[in-house]
């Protein structure tokens, strides 16, 4: 496949700057139909099995919600993936662009604010285990989860409107180029601001998680605890959101800044600015292999969870049996 020519976002020239496809014409549209074909499969049985688990805990409201981020954020992959492999006709790569990839990124950054919160309340939990605070209550958790999704959709929605310039095939290389001056200011705005959620997100988890792991400390040293195998398997689920978070979301983050900076010309350089897409570009898919770490936090932590495993495989076998 050609090199494809894009024109980068400088405002005082037009710059063009040619960038190989290749890799991303064929390596990651592979990669991501891997996580949406496992991704669709894990996310709808989670859909289902919690469906049928009350919402009788402020952290199951907060696994409710993140269900629901994942299996919107999966929908979008399969027109991520006909785009990126070029199967797609243009006027799809115009929607990717206008919708599809605002609402992929809406729903990442739904999961981070709510994998936060789920931090919070194990921290919550583990540090005032006797007590209750106004963040305690199912109610509560379901008006904050409520307020994520409506400031996250209010923030991303000019990123929708403000790219209506004229598409045609030799504009719509470049997702930019449908945006007014005013969205491509915006857009730079909106990636400040999901950068200051994702690192404020990231040093809360880091002190939770220190706290809960001398919590627990502290509570082996006075039990006198002498059962390693517990010990690390306690540890284990302690520290698997955090993990998560770190493992998907860490990556992307380091490499955004930048990303934006070549794509509203900051950095004019075209190799460089080769090199970024592409690192943005495997950032991006290992944060969207959360969809398929997500369920591993629901099986670790969530019991009620667990237990209603066993009930979907025994369903599901009944309904093999003819009758």
């Amino acid at each position: 496949m050609n090199p494809e020519s894009i024109n980068t976002t400088n405002n005082s020239t037009n710059v063009t700057c040619s960038r190989d496809a290749r890799i991303t014409h064929t390596v990651f549209p592979i990669l991501y139909t891997v996580i949406f074909l496992i991704g669709i499969i894990l996310n709808f049985l989670s859909a289902w099995i919690f469906f049928q688990v009350p919402s009788k805990s402020v952290f199951i409201v907060y696994l409710k919600n993140t269900v629901v981020a994942d299996i919107i954020m999966t929908l979008t992959l399969p027109f991520k993936i006909l785009t990126d492999s070029g199967i797609g006709p243009w006027q799809l790569k115009v929607f990717v662009c206008r919708f599809s990839a605002v609402i992929f990124y809406e729903t990442m950054y739904i999961n981070i604010i709510l994998l936060g919160l789920i931090g919070l309340d194990r921290f919550l939990k583990t540090v005032r285990p006797f007590s209750r605070s106004w963040m305690d209550n199912v109610n509560q958790a379901k008006k904050i989860s409520a307020v994520v999704w409506i400031f996250i959709f209010l923030t991303s929605l000019p990123n929708m409107i403000l790219s209506n310039q004229k598409a045609t095939p030799q504009s719509i290389i470049h997702c930019t180029s449908l945006k007014t001056t005013l969205g491509k200011k915006w857009h730079e705005a909106v990636t400040y601001i999901c950068m200051i959620i994702f690192w404020f997100v990231f040093i809360s988890m880091i002190l939770f998680y220190a706290t809960i792991s001398k919590k627990i400390y502290y509570s082996y040293i006075k039990s006198k605890s002498k059962d390693k195998a517990s010990r690390k398997k306690t540890r284990f689920k302690v520290f698997i959101v955090v993990a998560v978070f770190f493992l998907c979301f860490a990556p992307f983050h380091v490499m955004r800044l930048p990303y934006t900076f070549s794509q509203v010309g900051i950095i004019k350089n075209c190799q460089l600015q080769n090199k970024l897409h592409l690192a943005k570009e495997t950032t991006l898919w290992i944060a969207a292999t959360n969809l398929l770490m997500d369920p591993l936090i629901y099986v670790i932590l969530c019991k009620p969870f667990r237990k209603l495993i066993p009930k979907f495989n025994s369903s599901t076998n009944s309904s093999l049996i003819p009758p």
